[in-house]
């Protein structure tokens, strides 16, 4: 198990219910998506998992370490080039040598080999997407929060994130978890499991083509009238 919420409540001063008696469980590592319409609660869910912010009731059991990417990476990428950015999110009394080659390394797996020079306004937004995944595993996360990754990106990018996110949670060796929250129904058929959030409580997980049917019926790259 790496997630549990059990009966989480989160309410906004307003006194609006965000999350009412939420219960979730990620059961293993894989990608995880959630659907729901603006304001069903998807991200308060995040950050409060994440604890940016705190749940008024319930218990909430978290395996892992979380690191959340945003919808637009430009909210969380801070320094000049990629190397230093992601030298941020590593681990401090590390031997100075070693920084670079992990630096390397951890582009590589995120597909931006030879970046580590390359200043952040030269990136186009897949690329700067891919930074911020890169920021999360030195951060040494092991569940990737997800709140609308591809939303900016053209349809070719949206593709190629999702594939290496999908790779990186069925990996042999230390699989990540992700829970990613989409709008692109073209997208369930990708992830380990699907779930509908609304009103601050999410169903039970089920397979994403399956979900991808209940909502449009109709053959794929159609929409109902």
């Amino acid at each position: 198990m790496v997630l549990r919420l059990e009966q989480v409540s989160f309410s906004w001063p307003s006194g609006h219910n965000a999350l009412w008696k939420c219960n979730l469980i990620v059961p293993k590592p894989g990608l995880w998506m959630l659907l729901g319409k603006n304001g069903s609660g998807k991200s308060t869910l995040f950050r409060v998992v994440k604890g940016l912010l705190k749940h008024q009731s319930g218990c909430i059991t978290c395996t892992s370490k979380t690191a959340l990417v945003f919808q637009n990476p430009d909210h969380q990428l801070l320094l000049p080039t990629c190397g230093s950015d992601l030298r941020l999110q590593m681990p401090a009394g590390l031997v100075p040598d070693t920084y670079q080659y992990i630096i390397d390394r951890t582009l590589s797996m995120v597909g931006l080999e030879g970046f580590a020079e390359r200043p952040l306004y030269s990136l186009s937004g897949g690329q700067k997407q891919r930074l911020a995944i890169a920021g999360a595993i030195l951060s040494e996360a092991g569940l990737l929060l997800l709140d609308e990754p591809s939303a900016f990106l053209d349809p070719e990018t949206q593709n190629d994130l999702l594939e290496l996110v999908s790779s990186l949670c069925n990996r042999n060796k230390f699989p990540l978890t992700a829970l990613w929250i989409t709008h692109r129904l073209e997208e369930l058929d990708a992830c380990t499991g699907a779930a509908m959030m609304e009103k601050g409580q999410i169903s039970n997980w089920i397979e994403g083509n399956q979900l991808r049917m209940q909502l449009n019926p109709l053959p794929f790259g159609q929409v109902k009238g």
